[in-house]
């Protein structure tokens, strides 16, 4: 656990360095936090919590308070030093005032400040003051309470003791300033989920978030995880089953860093590896990850062919053979962090794959010979997995042949559009023959592409690749994308820029459609890290009153048009399928219907795609003018993973308890 440190600290006004002024933050926000929509918003409160992370990686904090609080401000405590209030010898103002207005001011470029660190290398609290409409920084240290506020990012007054202490903090208050982000709304589930993997990263750390915003339930939690990334391991894998029950970690000091690795192996065919340094998550791994991989396959192998569990004619086990069903966590705490990117989504630092190289390889090989039982389950994983791997050679060699995936022999099945661009093709997956009759006639041809699917799709959750290639609707979708899939998707083969799921409104659709989101964020990543697919929202309603007709897409928008249009006595049906009928027939009805109902309101609720006629589904749900999109994004790859586990996954009682917690929240799916 991390403790106060007694001895006396060097970590004083000289510590702070300072490369360059704060201007060009306001100018060019995006720059320096990503965006300035919800994701630049939350990342405000990230590098405040950074900096209580550093105290606590550098030993001198054990405690780290968040809390949402009224008027939109948010306040970050955390115990460790506090940030130096002296006179600095190069800005003549104090320490404080320093590492709050100047870019790249801090601990972290000095001696003596930290010796591994978070943060955007020390621009963090000094952004988010210049980003922030009113910003406190509310000092403990030197037996003093400090104190100075800023609008903008300028001072109002000087570092000026309002009070005694007798311990040390540092509490910054912060407003986001209206002026510059697009969205000021705290998702508090994104909150919660960056503080709880802080807490898993940080042994010994607690971290508690409050939100105590008016309109929102009083809502508080405490985390605290002596168990680190060991714990991390058990939580992510609480929806899988377990292949062996002792959880493998390793930690190791070595040079001047710092290597924790800890896995586990499920019952899954996925794989997921967290990679993190000095506990920013590398989203795109880097070179710890590299060396974990590299003596991950190297260990297993060895003690396969040692223990005889690979026999002489077999192949070696591969990087994807050892990886299906893994659950790891790769934790490095280095010096001098390289990152490729403002974000830090992958680690540079040639040193550090033979760092954990060296360490996970030694322990993993240690782990393996004292725990025999839980080595045999895992190379037998591995074993299942390229005989698949094997099996979906063939499958591959025989379905996905070059020619295919060029569009020489397309699914007969497939409308497709005349446009060869596919900057402006767009592919809609329909859900049935009827909805897609409709949907091929009302289409635009020029651009819009139709593949209906035949019923429910194999749920890949719970199956390898072969036998996924082995279903007619997956191995006709693979085709028209004209990508490949897995590890051999081309994105810049794909022939059509948007891919649109479109279901009906009922049960069945929103299960197709998790099939579908499932296939896609499995096998197909890269579209939504792109910004490929997307999900079609056609009417629940028609409204008809005379001869005006309208749609509305929720019921407020029903009540809404209801009222709009006078009220007045209301009729509500809920339409199954057509019957077929002629034009002239049609007509009848239709003036029949209008001739009883004269100044009634009716409201039509749709179940199905196919209860619209061409023209209606083009209208309201395939016309780029008039037409609702959501974009499917992945923002918590981690959430994400685990609501699949839970929706798509083998084990019930988690899958009813979380349809018993969300159903009657749900109206838009956004993974």
């Amino acid at each position: 656990m991390a403790k106060k440190q007694t001895q006396k600290s060097d970590y004083t006004a000289e510590s702070i360095t300072v490369l360059e002024g704060l201007d060009p933050v306001r100018k060019r926000p995006g720059m320096y936090i990503g965006s300035t929509s919800a994701t630049g918003l939350h990342h405000l409160i990230w590098e405040v919590v950074d900096n209580g992370i550093d105290e606590a990686m550098a030993g001198y904090a054990t405690e780290i308070k968040v809390a949402l609080l009224p008027d939109g401000m948010v306040e970050v405590y955390d115990n460790g030093r506090g940030i130096p209030v002296g006179i600095h010898s190069v800005t003549k103002v104090s320490a404080l005032e320093t590492v709050m207005t100047k870019l790249h001011a801090g601990g972290k470029f000095g001696g003596g400040g930290y010796k591994v660190s978070g943060g955007l290398h020390g621009v963090g609290v000094s952004v988010v003051n210049a980003l922030s409409e009113y910003t406190k920084a509310e000092v403990r240290r030197e037996g003093k309470v400090w104190l100075q506020e800023y609008k903008r990012g300028i001072p109002q007054k000087k570092t000026h003791a309002i009070g005694t202490a007798k311990n040390t903090s540092t509490t910054i208050t912060f407003k986001p300033d209206p002026t510059i982000f697009t969205e000021l709304e705290f998702d508090w589930g994104k909150i919660l989920d960056r503080m709880r993997q802080q807490a898993y990263l940080t042994k010994g750390i607690t971290i508690a978030v409050w939100d105590k915003r008016p309109g929102h339930r009083l809502k508080n939690f405490k985390f605290h995880f002596e168990g680190g990334i060991k714990a991390y391991i058990k939580s992510l894998n609480q929806h899988s089953a377990p292949k062996h029950d002792t959880i493998f970690y390793a930690e190791k000091d070595i040079e001047s860093s710092k290597v924790e690795v800890a896995l586990q192996y499920n019952d899954e065919y996925n794989e997921e590896v967290f990679a993190f340094a000095n506990n920013i998550h590398n989203p795109e791994g880097g070179t710890h990850v590299q060396g974990f991989r590299t003596a991950l396959t190297r260990v297993l192998n060895a003690y396969a062919r040692k223990q005889n569990l690979l026999k002489e004619k077999d192949e070696n086990l591969t990087g994807d053979d050892t990886r299906e069903g893994l659950t790891a966590i790769i934790s490095v705490k280095l010096t001098d962090p390289q990152f490729e990117g403002q974000t830090k989504s992958k680690l540079g630092n040639a040193e550090m794959k033979n760092y954990v190289e060296q360490v996970f390889g030694e322990a993993f090989t240690v782990f393996l010979e004292e725990h025999p039982r839980e080595a045999e389950a895992i190379i037998g994983k591995c074993v299942l997995s390229a005989q698949a791997r094997l099996a979906a050679r063939t499958a591959r060699a025989n379905i996905l042949r070059k020619g295919a995936l060029e569009g020489m022999t397309l699914p007969g099945k497939l409308a497709d559009c005349s446009s060869r661009k596919a900057e402006e093709c767009e592919l809609y997956i329909v859900e049935g023959d009827s909805a897609g009759g409709s949907a091929k006639q009302g289409r635009d041809r020029h651009f819009q592409a139709i593949l209906p699917l035949r019923g429910k799709i194999l749920n890949v959750e719970r199956a390898r690749l072969d036998k996924m290639l082995g279903n007619n609707e997956i191995k006709n979708l693979v085709i028209a994308l004209g990508t490949n899939i897995d590890e051999q998707l081309d994105i810049t083969k794909l022939r059509y820029h948007r891919v649109i799921i479109m279901t009906d409104a009922d049960v069945d659709g929103a299960h197709i459609r998790t099939l579908l989101l499932t296939l896609f964020y499995r096998h197909f990543r890269q579209f939504v890290e792109n910004g490929h697919l997307y999900i079609a929202q056609p009417p629940l309603y028609q409204i008809k009153k005379d001869k005006d007709v309208s749609y509305a897409y929720s019921d407020d928008e029903k009540n809404s048009t209801v009222k709009k249009l006078g009220g007045g006595e209301v009729e509500e049906t809920e339409k199954e399928s057509e019957e077929e009928m002629t034009v002239a027939e049609e007509a009848a009805a239709e003036a029949e219907e209008v001739k009883k109902s004269a100044n009634k309101i009716h409201i039509q609720r749709y179940k199905g795609l196919g209860e619209m006629n061409p023209e209606q589904l083009w209208e309201t749900t395939m016309n780029p003018e008039h037409r609702i999109l959501l974009q499917v994004s992945v923002d918590d790859a981690a959430r994400a993973d685990e609501t699949f586990d839970i929706l798509m996954g083998s084990d019930v009682v988690p899958r009813k308890k979380f349809i018993q917690a969300h159903a009657k929240n749900v109206q838009n799916l956004d993974i």
